[in-house]
């Protein structure tokens, strides 16, 4: 098992301190350490790296975060590609920026409360057991919907995204590999992030839909990169123009409809208005009947005097 110690921090200190100051004046000033690909199982106490503000652990085999509560200066996080299952103990790092989570083990974004100034969480890729996605803590989303503007939650068997319509403050969304299906709920979640103007959904059923893209650009003003693809002012002029046009079409037949609807019928309204007579006319001819009906119209007034015929 390989821990990350002071120790070892003080080993590669000692490489890279030229000046032959003391060790540990040398680990109070340290702002970056990168300790990627070093197969990392535990982090272990480094707590005279008071002012490290980056630290990289990509590519390790660290399982849990643990000891870093130390890191209040802590500016950027880097812990994609280890066998992390479980977001933890980060609540002290009140300056973190960002965070890199991806290739990791892990079901459920949570216990992010008190990250107030996370402004990138990538979660991307994670290694889930087969027909599980990933979820959303609603409480976590809260505590970040004021500050998070970039989320890259790629390749996680996610079907739908309603939740995150609390990011109100979301700028960009890389959501591509995905399960996600439905150009309807796209168009609700872009109708509450007004200053999200780049999305990326490649990979996902949903980009097979029909006037998928058309829609979307339609229903979003802010948007200005989909897919890869930068939307050009003249593209969405066009579709909104496009469907100016069929709008007003649409407002048309549905007048000529509610004219046609509303317009008595010819038939019904002389049937309500006329009585049918039988009666003969000519001179009758023996062995035939002339009979033909004379209507008989009804002008009462509603209330009603007494009409000929009555008695």
């Amino acid at each position: 098992m390989v821990r990350l110690t002071l120790d070892l921090v003080a080993k590669t200190a000692n490489q890279k301190n030229k000046k032959e100051e003391n060790i540990t004046q040398y680990l109070k000033k340290i702002t970056h350490l990168n300790f990627s690909n070093k197969n990392i199982d535990v982090i272990d106490d480094l707590s005279l790296c008071k002012n490290l503000s980056v630290l990289y652990l990509y590519d390790n085999n660290i399982s849990q975060i643990d000891n870093l509560s130390f890191a209040t200066n802590l500016t950027h996080l880097y812990l994609q590609n280890n066998c992390i299952s479980c977001i933890e103990n980060l609540k002290s790092l009140r300056k973190l920026e960002k965070l890199y989570l991806g290739g990791n083990y892990i079901a459920v974004v949570e216990c992010l409360e008190g990250l107030e100034k996370l402004r990138e969480l990538h979660i991307e890729s994670q290694r889930l057991p087969l027909g599980e996605k990933l979820l959303f803590d609603p409480r976590t989303l809260q505590s970040l919907a004021n500050s998070l503007s970039i989320l890259n939650i790629s390749n996680n068997n996610i079907d739908e995204i309603k939740d995150l319509e609390t990011l109100e403050n979301l700028t960009q969304l890389i959501a591509v590999d995905n399960q996600l299906l439905h150009v309807k709920d796209l168009e609700l979640l872009l109708n509450r992030l007004p200053k999200l103007w780049k999305m990326d959904l490649n990979g996902n059923p949903v980009c097979l839909k029909p006037k998928y893209r058309d829609r979307l650009i339609l229903i979003s003003k802010s948007l200005e990169s989909l897919d890869g693809k930068e939307i050009k002012e003249v593209e969405r002029q066009f579709l909104m123009n496009w469907k100016a046009s069929k709008d007003a079409k649409k407002d048309v037949k549905q007048k000529n409809m509610l004219w046609v609807t509303s317009a008595p019928s010819s038939k019904s309204d002389f049937e309500s208005t006329h009585q049918r007579i039988p009666g003969y006319y000519g001179t009758p001819q023996v062995g035939k009947a002339n009979l033909t009906f004379f209507s008989y119209i009804q002008r009462c007034p509603q209330n009603r005097r007494e009409c000929p015929g009555d008695k």
